[in-house]
């Protein structure tokens, strides 16, 4: 009997953990730009209950690093690009960062500080080199302040870098370099990194490639199965690969080819875009994931790859200036629940949902509609304007998952958004007498009308929330 019992048991082990990420090599950023976080313990639970062992923030929030401690999940740190000023002109403050951050983390069963991630892409070409000055300062004094904390050893300071800087004039990844206008600055920080024993950390996005560039190859952008591109003796069948090597061929270039590498953001929209679903992301996740499962490699770095998946939830405050998508990376939607299968140890268990967010309450059962009676519509533009720059209408947009709802179901959607944007507050749901609560579900079809949850934070500011709207509601009052 004994033994019959610990047959089943271990069977059953083997069902939970055959979806749990296998190697320490994968890990997922977790971003908080949303109106309703979910509470940070729940967020912990949901990472272990998957097997998922790093995690990458945007921020050094003491509220969410907390709740990693004890949890045996690997933590990079971020620093927001706005403090790199200050932590460029002080060593003082850059001290204070490291002991009010990190050193009061690091104690008996505290958080695992593994990395620092200071500023976030501070190269992009759209910020026209407002960060060029202070990136590279501040990544000093950060790191001088580990060392002399004692932590030099184990925490290393790096800079989130997007693969815009670096390119290559022919798309081939043998003639990648860095880009003229930081050349210089560039070699001085691989340099740096080399001298450190820090890795050089690269966000790269396929979908980014078939979203900028209608001619692109849409087989192109996922893991295998598009014809082949030839680079010398090596063959391309992926931009994931090509780009990663174009980066390997751009360090070897400036003299820093041993340097690690680390993806740290990769992943697939699952929404704001006709390219942007859940189908195409269970597509680029299976291929990418095997690819990882199997420790390929890329054909100039073969073996295993230390990767951060984007993102763990979706953020409904986050700028949209991108594009619409950019609401919309979450593995898991905003109130934790997965929205496809996804096998994260990449042993080809495609078909098993992950493991959602437990302990999520949420709130009543009742939604804010377009009154039946209102038949002039010239009554609506304004309101639904005023509704959605004050909430998310991103699926609304072209190619999104609610793009085809008629022109009645389009206003619903907007009036519902602010309403459970405002925690279902009844002043949320006038509209000027055009609205109405409802209890009976006002979803349509795949279009999901949300039921907000009861969120553990406070509200961020909808500040740029009206700007944003125009663009989306000229589309939107074409169906009018």
């Amino acid at each position: 009997m004994a033994r019959a019992m610990f047959i089943a048991w271990t069977f059953c082990a083997m069902l939970v953990s055959a979806n749990l990420v296998h190697g320490n090599d994968i890990g997922v950023n977790w971003g908080t730009q949303a109106s309703h976080p979910l509470h940070p313990s729940i967020v912990v639970g949901m990472l272990k209950d998957n097997g998922i062992k790093k995690v990458k923030l945007f921020d050094a929030d003491s509220w969410t690093v907390s709740a990693l401690a004890g949890s045996g999940i690997e933590v990079m740190v971020g620093i927001p690009n706005n403090q790199l000023k200050e932590l460029a002109d002080s060593y003082n403050k850059a001290k204070h960062w490291v002991k009010e951050n990190v050193t009061k983390q690091m104690h008996d069963g505290g958080v695992d500080i593994r990395y620092i991630g200071v500023g976030n892409e501070p190269f992009l070409k759209s910020y026209n080199g407002s960060h060029l000055k202070t990136t590279f300062p501040a990544l000093k004094n950060i790191q001088k302040a580990i060392d002399e904390a004692g932590f030099g050893d184990k925490i290393k300071a790096t800079i989130p870098l997007n693969a815009d800087v670096y390119d290559s004039p022919s798309n081939k990844p043998s003639d990648g370099n860095f880009r003229k206008d930081i050349q210089d600055l560039m070699v001085q920080i691989v340099k740096f990194l080399q001298e450190k024993k820090s890795p050089f950390l690269v966000n790269i996005y396929p979908f980014l490639s078939l979203y900028q560039n209608t001619d692109f190859p849409v087989e192109f952008a996922f893991i295998d199965g598009a014809t082949p591109i030839q680079d010398k003796n090596v063959q391309y069948s992926n931009v994931f690969d090509a780009n990663f090597d174009t980066l390997v061929w751009t360090l070897k270039k400036n003299g820093v080819g041993d340097l690690k590498i680390i993806v740290g953001e990769v992943g697939w929209p699952t929404d704001g875009n006709t390219y942007g679903n859940p189908k195409y992301a269970k597509k680029f996740y299976d291929g990418f994931l095997k690819k990882m499962g199997n420790k390929k490699g890329t054909p100039l770095k073969p073996g295993p790859m230390e990767v951060y998946l984007f993102g763990l939830l979706d953020e409904d405050m986050k700028s949209i200036e991108p594009g619409d998508f950019e609401r919309h990376w979450g593995i898991f939607r905003y109130d934790g629940q997965p929205k496809f299968p996804i096998d994260f140890s990449g042993q080809g268990h495609t078909d098993k949902m992950p493991i959602g967010a437990k302990g999520v309450i949420y709130m009543e059962s009742k939604w804010c509609v377009l009154k039946d009676d209102v038949k002039n519509m010239t009554e609506v533009g304004p309101e639904v304007d005023f509704a959605c720059g004050n909430s998310d209408c991103t699926s609304l947009g072209y190619g999104s998952t609610c793009n085809r709802l008629d022109s009645r179901s389009n206003v619903s959607y907007a009036f519902n958004m602010y309403y459970q944007m405002q925690d279902q507050s009844v002043e949320a749901c006038n509209f000027n007498g055009l609205a109405e609560m409802v209890k009976q579900n006002a979803s349509k079809g795949s279009c999901l009308f949300p039921i907000q949850i009861v969120s553990a934070g406070e509200r961020l500011s909808l500040a740029y929330g009206a700007s944003i709207a125009a663009g989306l509601l000229l589309s939107l009052f074409t169906l009018l």
